[in-house]
């Protein structure tokens, strides 16, 4: 949503929008002279000539009902989106259940390494543009598309990625099989003429691809009939080293600056996307090799007096969960203490088996649950982060419940010290425990 409200203000209208509660988000739409409200209320709607909203938003929404009272035209943000990107030539969406944000920008990093000037749609800021966004020339658009409530599919990609396929957002898709529909239906909005990207290490993503009609591409890590491969996989003080394959023949070599060996599979599959649009090798390789990652994706954001390093990353789904603590673990630090919230009663509930086993088989030597960030969602399931820390605990786990974000914060600033770690981990507003630790030492 923020992406759309700065391309409307850098357009010439006049903006202004409704969020749950401030953040650096919120503060950076402010900067630019766009009115953020606190509290959702009809007058905010007041002579409006349109209304852009998010599915994640309740029908009841006051500003929402307001437009559709007085005849405001109300167009999603997909819808919106779609139109937006409609008039460009190469169409890149990055889809998949884990990992869209970090290819989108790897994707952009690539692009504009090339110089095509790319437009790119971010749903995490992109620390190379400072932005979530860049507006580029009409040639070639990146975006990251959500799969949420078949958002995905008001887009119209020339060429979609699919990263990989999970059960999530359960409150919308009632079974993996229905997402597996959807990222189908995704695919095929490409048309004959177009392109599908597809994890071949993934059996749901590969499961969605079939009856595609277009050409499809396939890229993976451990498949070696995949298209684009890696090969010669080592790392250097947790950050991957490797060499991109294109139909067993070395394309590009990769010395990534983000950890984690799903990074890997990101990589191999932004660049597979790029090179299938007619990006060069040497681009691909001076775009990932210069990549930093995108904000709240393993982000380091202070090193504090005590040499505790503060990290902070979005994951909220167990593999996600599973996959960053891997990455973590492997960074070579001493104690890593993760503070954790969960996000939305229905996914806690739903995976709580997954939850406990991701960060009960972890190597992080304590987990800090807060309360479960609501969302959308109304607590009907019984579900609370002290029952998962109870589960967490009993398969050996050292975990706590700390109601409060900014507690749970000083709890782990006096846990850790010299060639620590702390991990803040998820997708609500978590975030406030990284702001209470710097408020802490003044930064």
């Amino acid at each position: 949503m923020c992406s759309l409200a700065e391309i409307c203000k850098r357009s010439g209208h006049t903006v202004k929008g409704y969020d749950k509660t401030p953040s650096p988000i919120t503060k950076a739409l402010e900067e630019q002279g766009i009115t953020v409200y606190y509290e959702a209320n009809a007058e905010n709607a007041v002579g409006a000539d349109i209304l852009v909203y998010t599915l994640a938003m309740p029908a009841d929404c006051p500003e929402y009902v307001y437009a559709e009272q007085n005849g405001i035209p109300r167009i999603s943000r997909a819808d919106f989106l779609g139109y937006i990107m409609s008039g460009y030539t190469h169409r890149l969406g990055i889809a998949g259940t884990h990992g869209k944000s970090t290819t989108t920008g790897m994707v952009s990093h690539i692009l504009t390494a090339a110089g095509v000037e790319p437009t790119v749609f971010n749903g995490a800021l992109m620390k190379d543009a400072s932005s979530y966004n860049i507006i580029g020339k009409n040639e070639f658009f990146a975006f990251e598309a959500c799969e949420y409530m078949d958002s995905f599919l008001d887009f119209t990609p020339t060429s979609a990625v699919v990263l990989n396929v999970e059960l999530d957002h359960v409150d919308y898709f009632p079974s993996l099989e229905r997402i597996k529909e959807s990222f189908g239906r995704f695919m095929a909005l490409t048309g004959k003429n177009g392109t599908a990207v597809v994890n071949a290490d993934d059996e749901n993503a590969m499961d969605a691809a079939v009856g595609y009609e277009g050409r499809l591409i396939t890229f993976g890590c451990s498949n070696p009939n995949a298209d684009y491969t890696a090969a010669d996989v080592t790392q250097d003080r947790g950050l991957p080293v490797f060499t991109i394959l294109y139909k067993k023949t070395p394309l590009a070599k990769i010395r990534l600056k983000v950890p984690g060996t799903h990074s890997v599979t990101d990589a191999i599959a932004a660049c597979a996307v790029c090179h299938a649009v007619g990006i060069a090798p040497s681009a691909i390789e001076e775009g990932l090799n210069t990549y930093e990652g995108v904000a709240r994706r393993m982000e380091k954001i202070l090193t504090t007096p005590s040499r505790t390093e503060i990290y902070t990353d979005y994951a909220h789904h167990p593999t996600e969960i599973r996959t960053t603590l891997e990455g973590a673990c492997g960074l070579g630090f001493g104690k890593v203490k993760v503070i954790f919230q969960p996000h939305t009663f229905s996914r806690t509930h739903e995976l709580f088996d997954d939850f406990v086993s991701a960060f009960a088989e972890s190597a992080a030597d304590e987990v800090i649950l807060c309360d479960i960030y609501p969302a959308r969602e109304t607590n009907i399931y019984g579900i609370s982060s002290d029952k998962l820390a109870d589960a967490i605990t009993a398969k050996g786990k050292p975990c706590t419940v700390i109601h409060s974000i900014t507690d749970a914060a000083v709890y782990a600033d006096r846990r850790t010290g010299d060639g620590d770690m702390i991990l803040i981990m998820g997708a609500g507003d978590v975030i406030k425990a990284a702001d209470k630790i710097k408020e802490m030492y003044g930064d």
